[in-house]
């Protein structure tokens, strides 16, 4: 239980100050479980500071909600900010708060508030519900329901961290929000929706949330609805995955963005983008400004927010949006390896045994490697071969030319995208085992050609596509409809990066980092300007004995 008296304020102490100690003291009582089920991340005081300096209203009346209310460490630095409005007379404030423990110290912090805005001669009268801020709300987002005609009044103001956590398809709020998002939702896109349709026209929206939302299937139904009517203004973005709310050791590339609800959004309103690693260089951030259109383009199918935060970032933004190739215009598929482990132990073995079992190799996450595969390479629990039976043809896939890509990275790994290829005849088997965390990039009609696979997979293990990838994507998974969605050169020019680093045999850094792209002049302003990919290294110099040293099976196995 909260011991409501234990924290009082200090003698000419700022709100947000009181309302941080307050947070750190009841995170202090909780356990990560609870923190964990409520989804609750306390925001730290400098990101509370850098969001409230981002409302720009000068009303002198303002009506203002805090969805997740926490302390109300946000509310309290944003009112800090706009007292500096010296026309400023008078704030009703909304809050919603479901954590019964944690609602008295809510109370503390608004009533601390109340008389600090007192002796600036400011009216301030506040509200706490304890219901649902999804179900209370999620009516407003049918397109029938006429907002000013409700008994809610819509708000000039909104800033809110909101929960985060996965909702089931079957949760209550899914199912009221389905117009907004689809698959296994988290529940931090929902409080964005809601909140962008309870705001007035120009008011302010100012979230920090993971920046998830920025691209994949997920997300898209709520990219199409929230970038309608919202139009940005501001967005910070925190690199590091784990000095942001490092008090909870929350690992999650993090992002505060701010923007006005508009009928009418124009593409070409300038956007100030702002990153920081975390906390430390928060006061000194880069910052760069861009046209709207530039971030994320409306009239596109998938509406990908892209966050470049420097020239080098926009540079390459650029050099993507010039290509007019992808992976369905040159034929090319991607699937998830239908192998999943947990389900298929009865088809899976650990060793190669002699026997009248026909066996096919299977690959898993930790075998693909940038530009090889290395085969076998037994770990606990993961073995190497798949049984070939009737009831296990179903999982198999034919023994064709592919690329293997990861579906996930690690926090150690230093690329996002990590393909190897693979050849057929390295292996004397009918069918292969692709596990579901390993993406399989295929032609469905036909077959791959050997410079083809090279050429790709050159190219998704470059840095140009890592920091490509790293300017929309902040997790850790590899989204198949992403990459069927990343621009690429046209396939004469991959053919090319293939057939010159077969023909030099060295997959060696050094000659690898002189592959270039020879950019035509109607896709840059110089015919003869070109890109380095700067792919990794092999261990090998000579490309057949990269792949064959690994991807020999025992001579034993014969092919049914």
């Amino acid at each position: 239980m909260v011991n409501n008296k234990s924290i009082q304020p200090i003698a000419n102490e700022l709100p947000s100050h009181f309302a941080d100690r307050l947070g750190i003291y009841y995170a202090s009582l909780v356990n990560q479980e609870h923190k964990k089920e409520k989804g609750q991340f306390f925001t730290p005081r400098e990101i509370a500071s850098l969001m409230g300096s981002f409302a720009k209203s000068s009303d002198a009346s303002l009506r203002i909600l805090d969805p997740g209310c926490g302390t109300a460490i946000l509310t309290c630095a944003l009112i800090e900010h706009l007292v500096s409005n010296k026309n400023l007379q008078s704030i009703e404030l909304v809050v919603y708060e479901t954590d019964n423990d944690l609602i008295p110290l809510s109370q503390k912090s608004l009533d601390y508030i109340k008389v600090w805005l007192l002796s600036k001669t400011i009216d301030f009268n506040y509200s706490i519900n304890t219901k649902d801020f999804v179900l209370e709300n999620a009516n407003c987002l049918s397109e029938n329901i006429n907002l000013f005609s409700e008994k809610t009044e819509p708000f000039d103001i909104i800033i809110s961290n909101p929960p985060y956590f996965k909702l089931p398809i079957d949760d209550k709020r899914a199912i009221a929000t389905k117009t907004v998002v689809n698959g296994h939702p988290n529940i931090y896109a929902i409080f964005m929706a809601v909140s962008a349709r309870l705001l007035k026209e120009n008011g302010e929206i100012i979230f920090i949330t993971p920046r998830s939302y920025a691209s994949g299937s997920y997300f898209k139904l709520f990219r199409e609805y929230f970038f309608k009517i919202i139009e940005i203004d501001n967005v910070h973005l925190f690199v590091s995955r784990k000095d942001t709310f490092n008090r909870d050791k929350v690992l999650q590339e993090t992002v505060i963005i701010k923007g006005k609800r508009k009928e009418k959004n124009n593409p070409n309103h300038n956007v100030i983008v702002s990153s920081s690693q975390g906390l430390k260089d928060i006061l000194t951030p880069e910052t760069k400004t861009f046209n709207q259109k530039v971030l994320i383009d409306l009239s596109s199918n998938e509406k990908i927010l892209y966050l470049p935060t420097n020239d080098f970032e926009e540079s390459i933004l650029n050099i993507f949006k010039n290509w007019n190739g992808n992976l369905n215009k040159y034929n090319i598929q991607i699937s998830t390896g239908p192998v999943v482990g947990f389900r298929s132990k009865e088809h899976i073995q650990n060793n190669y045994e002699n026997g009248t079992v026909f066996l096919a190799p299977l690959f898993w996450l930790h075998n693909v490697k940038q530009m090889i595969l290395e085969w076998p390479l037994p770990k606990p629990e993961k073995g190497q071969y798949v049984r070939i039976e009737n009831e296990s043809k179903s999982i198999l896939i034919p023994n064709k030319k592919y690329i293997l890509l990861r579906r996930f990275s690690s926090k150690d790994d230093k690329s996002r995208l990590i393909a190897a290829p693979y050849f057929c005849n390295f292996i004397k088997s009918e069918y292969i085992g692709v596990e579901n965390k390993v993406n399989y990039i295929y032609r469905p009609k036909g077959h791959l050609d050997r410079n083809e696979i090279v050429g790709l997979c050159a190219l998704l293990n470059s840095t140009l596509f890592d920091s490509f990838f790293r300017i929309f994507n902040g997790n850790v998974n590899v989204s198949a409809t992403e990459l069927r969605e990343i621009p690429l050169p046209e396939l004469e020019t991959i053919k090319e990066i293939g057939n010159n680093i077969i023909l030099s045999n060295d997959f060696s850094v050094e000659n690898t980092n002189t592959v270039k792209i020879l950019m035509p002049a109607s896709q840059h302003h110089s015919a003869n300007s070109f890109i380095f990919l700067y792919p990794a290294r092999c261990p090998s110099n000579e490309l057949n004995l990269c792949f064959s040293a690994h991807l020999r099976l025992p001579s034993t196995i014969i092919p049914r």
